[in-house]
């Protein structure tokens, strides 16, 4: 049997019914031979066939499938055919000549041919005319498809057939089947048996005979069909055939039966109702059906099911009620043996509408009761609403009858939002509404309403509006300008500033729409006027040339009329048209001020340029004529006088008014004298004003007019009187003439806008005033002028208490502002303590190791430099080197502070016996003590406080063992003036002393601590500054730009004038104050400094000063010999050490140990006195003067240098003596010696006595002025001062000026800035903050450092100034020595500290540096991998969840039910029908199994197939088995589209439906995945049908798949795929069940499971992985960082070692795993999405899946490499690098016994699967050969399965690989590596890391207070000190 149906794929055509029939003549090959198509159209199917037959044959083949060759009635048909054929082939028609009433075939009749059923050719296509005897008709070839005739049918052409749509021919003989789709039942139309046609059905395929006639006939059937097939699905129509006998037995009979399908059953149900409402449901049978042959079933969609077995009658009807909304589906089945019969309806269940709930308005961000909702008219606004209960309600808002919106919603009681658009309020119009709302549904009745109050709040929200945003277009011109004039409409009742708000906005609207109509104007198009009651609008765009031309006005309108001269070409553009732009108001705009007494019309005139520049117009030497029309309904007074005599008349004059008066004398000319008095009658001696007329004119209106101002006038205003005389001739007393006066009183005004008043400057009245029309003359167009300040946001500080009352409503600036009041007070007192803290910083520090008898000072100024790790914990040592000689090394400490910090300057005072001359460098060094060691030197100042010199001496380099050069020890040579100024150093200073003094913000924490300006005063100015800036910032925030000015485009920034206008205002508001405050504080001397109030000590004696301190001395002092002994040869050392020539005392003489002798000491000492008093006068050229008086002619420097020394050895003396005295001559061994020692010491005070005479006689003129000794530098206070320091600088009460200036502008500028903010409102004040914010830290982080550095720069290139510390007013911390004899002990000098390290000290600790640098970037390394780790672990155990493997082990269980391992398709159909149904619908709805787990979205049934006789069978064996299909394979996938029951003649037809489950549907269309099964690789594609949404739909697609056999002999794989979401365990599961076999035909059941997390637990689990996931990706990037600088270092090197190649392995693993989360995380957005947008449709999560295993698997791989790497972090413990180097010893060998491994492997593998792959599963394919032989090495192996399959071959096989693998190849491989090992063990040198481990452990025992014992040490004790040397050196002084 084979299908061969009418079915076609095209999508207008329903197919007939499938009909089976048999085949007896057909001819398989051909069949084969190639694919025949099928195209549908006009009710009928056309089969192309590419067959080569005789037109008899044609026919035949064609009856054979129920169809005839084609017809072609119509030109459309034709036109639809030979699309489908190709010219170059004959295609057979169905056309042949007619048969006779008695079935005679005539083929000689005229009128020849006909279509074979008889009908006429109504249309044809013939190349020419049928000629007789024509039999047969086809297409001919290469004629554009024309018919030809022809009288030989025999002729093998293609054909064409044609199956009918609802007719079926059965010839007799063949069996054949009626069949309608499912839930339809046949219907008999027309039937008859017998032969009606002698073209249809002939015996034989062969023209039809002529010598004989046949006689037949045909019987009508249709009674018969109908009783046999009428009302089924299926009908066998040969059972009537057969019991009915042949009409024409000559010919052969046929059946013809016309025929329909139609729905079996209707089932009527209500498509709305509410919930419990009882529901009728009535089922009625189309047709008759026997009792008890069918059985119904009646479904009502919520679980409810109605079985009707025995329908009475042809009508059933059920009730039902529903007890929750929703929409059903209520279906009705019935069957029965040979039906199948489904009807359905959908019904929706509806809640009814109670009441309504809570109404709220919201408008502007703002929330309104429903009483009361404000809203800015035509703004859109929304109203929440929502009812107590309800479903599918529909919402509306009217006004009356007008609907101005409405939405539908499915929950009422979900609060919706209705949005009321700008078009809907434009219908209802501003004001006050009543709205009402309705709800309701289909099943509530009435509907539910309320009421809402709509009130329209726009006056300040429209102004705002229009000021932010400029309109530009004619669209939003006319929506502003609407919403404004429904403002003005009731303007008495807004206040004076709100209508000057009004005013403004206007103005701008008319502004923008002047700018909006001239967009796209055209030059000299003329104007374009836009007029309304009283407001009329004119724009124009005119060449310059022709503005003088002709007059501005608006035609046949009241307007203004503006004449303009003619123009300087500098004021006109000369290259581009010019816009005018005219407004004319007839009221004033103005009017809110109400001065001015304006009441006529207002005009208004500008010029602009194209793109919207202004054109000033000012200052003309020709006036602008103007012409205003009067107010109507004014009085004009008009007099007639008669100057016979003298004439009088009265005029009343308004202030600030230009009196007109116009004259019409009778006769002209006619002269006469006019007198104006005020308040009485004018004499010519007692007037106003006089004149005589007529005036100078050309016409008689110019001679005859007096125009007088109010500077005419006077200034007075009210009465006046007119005297009017003519002027007669000589002895003429009279003269007969009249005069006609008419008074007019006015005055041209412009609107000045800086002024915000109306002004008369540079305007006035012209003669051409008359009452009607006022003439203004103007030389400049002023009206809408603007100034260079622009006017800011304006505040009444009258409405403080209104505005902040409103504070609830918009709390964001007052909130702000006090917030930063409450900031500044917290850091208030922060910056106090840091002022305290500094103080005690700027204090010199005198060392404590000056010796007390030193009295020459040089003051150090050491600057610690702002790198990082700058600061040292190290004991640092200085030594001056001078030209004279070199100072003492003296410890720089502190002991009251830390010193040396970064970034700062530390002053110290040191002593020398003498002045060391010009310095020539100095030496520093430290001892690398302290935890912090190294230290970054930036500079050192010396000064000599005697000589007020200084010194620079720039280092910027480390005193460091490990960085810079790795030197502690560095002479400094002084810097030259040229050192200093250059550019690095100068940049480097000033940018340094900015950024921490200049930089206002900066400053604050970084302040010199020697300034004067405290952190307290700079905190307080910045709180200034800040508070000004906001005020500033606020007052010109939002001003509405210019839309006529030009923009500047500067790269990428752009401003325009008026934001530059706005910066330069804001500048002179807010600098002048905020600079005056800094340089109040700056400049303000502290109080306690007033230096010129100190007294002066009168200068004594020299000796008595000596004596006098010598007598402070404590007399308790035990002096002994030793002691004078050790202070005379201190005294001897220090000259030997000054003195430029041979000492006879040297050091080692009086060293210690020896014996000394006091008095050979004393001989020492005056040697060199006496010495240096005749090297003295040996120098000195003397000169003899009128005295005879020996005067030296030394300089000046050298005798101060000479007398200093003296007096310093004078006083060491007197010290002396006193130490003698108190000795006494028992204190010495011998008497002689005490009293040689006392004259010793006389004599040499006598030398130094005359010498200090010899230096006091010098010529006063020639000295210098007398510097300040040592002792006067100090005052009582301890400061160190220069001279004159009262001068300059404020007095110290200016602080209370700077501190009520900070006070008053912060409270000033924080009080406008409130007002301002709750003016703006809520959402405007945020958008200020949030700009406000943005610019604060972008001026303090970019502009203002920027601004530094420019500076910087500008001052190292050009003026090169070298910055001097200032030092005055520095405080000395510490005891002064030097104001007495010595009274304290020395410091005892540590040898260590005073001496630099030796450089074996050096190297020893760099290399103990070097390896505690080691040993800590070690631990550092294991304690960061190990927070590393910890992290990874966390990551890769988050993604996982323990439940997974839970719910895919119930899932697996749960549908494994009923599987066997041998399945055929009938157990498959039976799974799916039992287990899978009653697991994929649970008894929960929506719920799989137990009700755990949610369903998400419907299950998917997929199957694969193959390809028909995809496979060749055995020639020999061909004709016992003519099928074949192979196993699956890519290449014989089915892939085609096929109809019900893969009918391959309907697969055009259905390939258009994507849903029907005979069309295949690729992988992307699916969504799916290729899937690995036990057999094969499957595609993603398939043949798809879902299951669901419920357990009856799906049990009825089985059933219409089982039915028409949906699975068969070609599947080969069936999927059923489906997701389900388990809330307990928070998890996704994709499920894939399938079931695969091979072509043997046996069905195996494998599962697929993979669960994904989507949404993660808001839990502290959660955020801890969160947490973790974070900190993993910085160690990431810490890692790339370190490599980065590791690959700079090593460049290509670096890819040569493994271990950063598995660091590199690891990043990339790290980001590619990141990359794969953030597509999971968007794949799984996705999916959900399309989830809850088809919730009754299959969701694929496959994509999401696939990527969520990525991620595994890359988590999984990452941790392998990163859990190698500790195998290198543990590479320091020695059995470990043992073990690592032998291993690379023995690599080459284990590379080569791999090698041989894998090559046995493979061959015993290979070997193995050729023996037993065809009968173990073992050895099935080559891979799991593979397995098997590795799992026998290790010892896992079945050896019975091989024995029984082969003993003998199988035990030499196995027991070869035993024998070659276990025991000779894996033996030999382990002893390479024992080998190697022992190898290493003999020539392994040590690492030099290990010592690291031992410094690392004994660190870490040391920190937790354990002692660690080194195994390995076998050192001393001190040689185990030495490594110690230097790195924990401390001080030791003795007071």
């Amino acid at each position: 049997m084979c299908h061969a149906a009418s079915v076609c794929c095209d999508r207008s055509l329903r197919c007939p019914p499938v009909l089976h029939c048999s085949k007896t003549s057909l001819d398989r090959q051909d069949t084969l031979k190639k694919a025949d198509f099928q195209k549908a159209f006009g009710g009928s199917c056309y089969e192309f066939v590419d067959l080569q037959h005789t037109f008899y044959s044609a026919q035949a083949w064609c009856e054979q499938r129920g169809g005839h060759l084609a017809f072609i009635p119509d030109e459309e048909t034709q036109y639809f055919l030979k699309r489908f054929l190709d010219p170059k082939n004959d295609v057979w028609l169905g056309v042949a000549p007619s048969a006779s009433p008695n079935l005679q075939y005539s083929p000689i009749v005229e009128g020849a041919l006909f279509w074979l059923d008889g009908s006429h050719i109504t249309y044809s296509n013939w190349v020419s005319s049928p000629q007789l005897g024509a039999a047969c008709g086809h297409i001919l070839r290469d004629s554009g498809f024309q018919w030809e005739a022809t009288r030989d049918c025999n002729q093998k052409r293609q054909f064409i057939c044609q199956f009918d749509s609802g007719r079926s021919i059965v010839c007799a003989g063949r069996n054949a089947t009626l069949q309608c789709g499912s839930h339809q039942v046949l219907m008999i139309d027309v039937g008859f048996y017998g032969r009606e046609n002698i073209h249809y059905c002939r015996s034989t395929p062969s023209p039809p005979s002529t010598s004989t006639e046949q006689q037949c006939g045909w019987v009508d059937v249709v009674a018969s069909l109908t009783a046999h097939c009428h009302g089924r699905q299926v009908c066998q129509i040969s059972e009537v055939v057969d019991s009915l006998g042949d009409p024409c037995p000559q010919l052969g009979s046929y059946l013809s039966v016309d025929y329909h399908c139609k729905d079996g059953l209707t089932l009527s149900v209500s498509t709305v109702a509410a919930v419990f409402e009882i529901i009728p449901i009535s089922v009625k049978w189309l047709f008759h059906l026997p009792q008890g042959n069918l059985s119904c079933m009646l479904s009502t969609g919520d679980g409810h099911v109605i079985y009707l077995h025995s329908p009475e009658g042809l009508e059933r009807s059920e009730v039902h009620s529903y007890t929750y909304p929703s929409t059903f589906v209520v279906a009705v089945e019935c069957t029965s043996r040979d039906i199948y019969i489904r009807a359905q309806n959908i019904i929706t269940i509806e809640e009814p509408i109670t009441v309504f709930g809570a109404i709220r308005c919201y408008a502007r961000k703002r929330s309104f009761h429903a009483t009361n909702c404000k809203v800015l008219y035509r703004e859109p606004f929304q109203i929440q609403m929502e009812v107590k209960a309800g479903t599918n309600v529909t919402y509306r808002i009217q006004s009356d009858e007008t609907l101005l919106s409405n939405v539908s919603v499915f929950r009422g009681n979900v609060p919706q939002n209705v949005t009321v658009t700008p078009e809907m309020m434009k219908q209802l119009g501003p004001g006050c509404h009543q709205l009402t709302l309705y709800a309701s549904n289909t099943v509530t009745i009435p509907e539910m309403s309320a009421g809402l109050q709509l009130r329209e709040k726009m006056l300040n929200v429209m102004i705002d509006a229009v000021s932010e945003t400029p309109i530009n277009t004619p669209g939003e011109v006319q929506v502003i300008a609407t919403g404004l004039a429904a403002i003005v409409l009731k303007g008495t009742e807004l206040s004076s500033s709100a209508q000057k708000n009004i005013s403004d906005a206007l103005l701008l609207a008319m502004s923008n729409t002047q700018s909006a109509l001239l967009a796209f104007k055209e030059v000299n198009g003329g104007p374009t006027i836009i007029q309304e009651a009283h407001i009329a609008v004119f724009v124009n765009r005119v060449t310059p040339g022709s503005l003088h031309t002709e007059s501005i006005y608006i035609p046949n309108s009241s307007s203004p009329t503006f004449s303009l001269p003619i123009l300087l070409s500098t004021i006109l553009p000369s290259d581009e048209p010019v816009d005018v732009r005219m407004l004319s108001f007839n009221k004033n705009p103005f009017s809110w001020n109400e001065s001015g007494n304006i009441s006529g019309q207002i005009g208004a005139l500008s010029l602009t340029t194209k793109d919207g520049s202004s054109i000033p117009v000012e200052n003309l030497s020709e006036d602008i004529k103007i012409l205003l029309l009067s107010p109507v309904g004014e009085q004009v007074n008009t007099s007639m006088l008669d100057l016979g005599n003298s004439s009088t008349t009265s005029i009343h004059i308004p202030a600030d008014t230009t009196l007109v008066l116009k004259m019409v004398p009778s006769n002209d000319p006619l002269p006469f004298k006019l007198l104006l008095g005020y308040m009485d009658y004018p004499t010519v001696t007692n007037n106003v004003a006089m004149t005589e007329m007529p005036h100078q004119g050309t016409t008689q209106e110019e001679r005859y007019t007096w125009l007088l101002d109010p500077k005419d006038l006077k200034g007075k205003t009210g009465m006046h009187y007119l005297v009017v005389r003519p002027i007669v001739g000589p002895g003429i007393k009279s003269i007969n003439a009249t005069l006609s006066i008419t008074s007019i009183t006015t005055a041209c005004k412009f609107w000045d806008e800086s002024k915000l008043e109306w002004s008369t400057y540079g305007c006035r009245v012209g003669v051409q005033t008359t009452p009607l029309v006022t003439q203004c003359l103007c030389n400049h167009l002023t009206s809408f002028g603007s100034s260079f300040f622009v006017t800011p946001n304006l505040v009444d500080p009258s409405r403080t208490a209104e505005l902040f009352g409103t504070f609830a409503e918009n709390p964001v600036v007052v909130c702000f502002v006090g917030s930063l009041f409450l900031a500044y007070l917290l850091v208030l007192v922060w910056a106090r303590r840091k002022d305290i803290q500094d103080t005690a910083k700027v204090k010199v520090t005198v060392l404590e190791d000056n010796d007390p008898m030193d009295e020459y000072r040089y003051l150090l100024s050491v600057n610690t430099g702002h790198r990082r790790g700058a600061s040292t914990s190290s004991q640092v040592t200085i030594t001056l080197l001078g030209a004279e000689g070199n100072s003492e090394p003296h410890h720089l400490t502190d002991p009251k502070k830390c010193v040396f910090e970064r970034g700062a300057v530390d002053l110290f005072l040191l002593t020398t016996p003498f002045s060391l001359g010009e310095l020539q460098g100095i030496r520093l060094w430290h001892n690398n003590s302290g935890s912090h060691p190294a230290w970054y030197v930036g500079n050192v100042m010396v000064q000599d406080l005697q000589t007020e010199q200084k010194w620079h001496f720039l280092c910027n380099s480390w005193l460091a063992i490990d960085m810079g050069d790795c030197s502690l020890d560095k002479i400094l040579p002084v810097s030259t003036e040229m050192d200093l100024k250059r550019f690095s150093n100068l940049f480097f200073m000033k940018t340094t002393k900015d950024f921490g003094d200049r930089h206002l913000w900066y400053s604050v924490i970084s302040r010199p601590p020697s300034s004067t300006f405290t952190c307290v005063q700079r905190v307080s100015c910045c709180f200034t500054l800040l508070l000004c800036t906001m005020l500033t910032s606020i007052m010109f925030y939002g001003i509405p730009k210019d839309p006529s000015e030009q923009t500047m485009d500067l790269g990428h920034f752009e401003f325009t004038w008026q934001q530059f206008k706005i910066g330069v205002q804001s500048s002179l508001i807010m600098f002048p104050i905020n600079i005056l405050i800094v340089t109040i504080f700056r400049n303000t001397r502290p109080r306690e400094t007033s230096c010129c109030k100190r007294k002066t000590e009168k200068p004594e004696a020299l000796e008595q000063t000596f004596f006098s301190q010598t007598a402070s001395t404590d007399m308790n002092v035990n002096v002994t010999l030793d002691t004078v002994i050790k202070d005379i040869t201190r005294i001897a050392h220090s000259l030997s050490k000054t003195v430029k020539s041979n000492i006879p005392c040297t050091e080692s003489k009086f060293g210690p140990g020896q014996p000394v002798d006091i008095n050979a000491v004393l001989s020492v000492v005056e040697d060199f006195i006496k010495q240096n008093h005749k090297a003295s006068d040996t120098a000195q050229p003397k000169t003899l003067s009128s005295g005879n008086l020996v005067q030296p002619q030394l300089p000046a420097e050298e005798i101060q240098k000479q007398s200093n020394k003296a007096k310093y050895l004078y006083r060491q003396l007197c010290h002396i003596d006193k130490e003698l005295i108190l000795l006494g001559p028992s204190g010495f061994p011998a008497p002689h010696s005490y009293s040689q020692a006392m004259q010793q010491v006389q004599d040499m005070k006598g030398h130094l006595q005359d010498q200090l005479f010899t230096f006091s006689c010098v010529n006063p003129d020639e000295l210098p002025q007398k510097k300040l000794s040592p002792a006067d530098s100090t005052e009582g206070g301890g400061s160190l001062k220069k001279r004159g320091c009262c001068h300059g600088g404020l007095p110290w009460w200016f602080v209370f000026v700077g501190w009520l200036l900070v006070i008053s502008s912060s409270f000033v500028a924080g009080f406008f800035t409130m007002l301002y903010g709750l003016k703006f409102g809520k959402e405007r004040s945020v958008s200020w903050l949030v700009s406000m914010i943005i610019s604060f830290f972008q001026s303090i982080f970019v502009i203002q450092p920027l601004k530094v550095l420019c500076l910087a720069v500008f001052f190292a290139l050009v003026t090169k100034k070298i910055d001097e510390e200032d030092f005055q007013n520095v405080a000395f911390e510490g005891n002064d020595r030097n104001l007495g004899c010595k009274d304290q002990k020395l410091v005892r000098r540590e040898r260590s500290l005073y001496e630099p390290p030796p450089p074996a000290d050096v190297e020893k600790m760099r290399r103990n540096m070097i390896m505690e640098q080691k040993a800590f970037a070690l631990l550092k390394e294991i304690l960061t991998y190990m927070g590393f780790m910890w992290m990874l672990l966390l990551v890769a155990y988050g993604q996982r969840d323990p439940n997974a493997f839970f719910l895919k082990q119930h899932i697996r269980d749960s549908f494994s039910g009923g599987i066997s391992d041998n399945m055929s398709l009938g157990d498959v159909f039976t799974w799916a029908n039992t287990s899978l149904l009653s697991n994929l619908f649970g008894v929960y709805p929506g719920f799989i199994t137990d009700g755990n787990s949610k369903l998400v979205g419907n299950a998917r049934l997929r199957q694969l197939r193959v390809q028909k006789n995809s496979c060749q069978t055995a020639g020999p064996m061909l004709q016992f088995v003519p099928d074949c299909q192979a196993a699956y394979s890519w290449e014989v996938e089915d892939m085609g589209s096929y109809g019900p029951g893969w009918s391959q003649s309907a697969k055009d037809n259905i390939s258009m439906s994507t849903n029907s489950p005979w069309t295949y549907q690729t992988q992307a269309q699916l969504r799916a995945h290729a899937v690995w099964g036990t057999l094969a690789l499957y595609r993603g594609g398939g043949f798809v049908t879902e299951l669901g949404p419920d357990s009856q739909n799906a049990s009825s697609t089985l059933e219409y798949l089982f039915r028409n056999t949906w699975l068969d002999i070609y599947t080969r794989a069936i999927f059923v795929e489906f997701t389900v979401y388990n809330a307990n365990v928070n998890l996704f599961c994709i499920v894939t069940l399938f079931l695969e076999t091979t072509a043997v035909g046996a069905f195996q059941f494998t599962t697929e499971l993979h669960s994904v997390r989507l949404y993660q637990s808001p839990d502290g689990l959660y955020i801890l992985v969160m947490a973790a996931e974070i900190v993993y990706l910085l160690f990431i990037v810490y890692y790339m960082f370190l490599q980065g600088q590791l690959m700079k270092q090593q460049r290509w090197a670096y890819f040569r070692s493994r271990w950063n190649l598995l660091e590199l392995t690891i990043i990339l693993l790290s980001w590619s795993a990141v990359a794969v989360f953030i597509k999971r995380t968007l794949l799984g957005n996705r999916d959900m999405t399309y989830y809850q947008n088809h919730k009754e449709k299959f969701a694929s999560f496959y994509d999401t899946g696939k990527a969520d295993s990525t991620l595994q698997y890359l988590i999984a791989f990452l941790v392998l490499p990163a859990t190698f790497k500790l195998w290198h972090l543990l590479r320091l413990n020695p059995k470990m690098n043992l073990m690592t180097a032998a291993l690379q010893r023995a690599w080459s060998d284990i590379t080569n016994y791999l090698v041989i491994i894998v090559i046995m492997l493979l061959a015993y593998s290979i070997t193995c699967n050729v023996l037993y792959g065809w009968q173990l599963s073992s050895y099935r394919t080559w891979l799991d050969a593979l397995i098997t032989i590795i799992s026998l090495q290790i010892g896992i192996f079945n050896y019975d399965e091989v024995i029984d399959c082969n003993p003998v071959l199988s035990g030499l096989i196995i027991g070869s690989c035993i024998v070659f693998m276990t025991f000779v190849v894996l033996n030999l491989f382990v002893s390479v590596i024992i080998i190697a090992f022992k190898q290493e063990r003999i020539y392994h040198k040590p690492s030099d890391e290990e010592e690291i481990v031992d410094l690392m452990l004994e660190k870490i025992c040391g920190l937790f207070g354990i002692r660690y014992n080194d195994p390995k040490d076998t050192l001393g004790p001190d040689v185990k000190r030495g490594r110690e040397v230097g790195l924990n050196n401390s001080r030791n002084i003795h007071n």
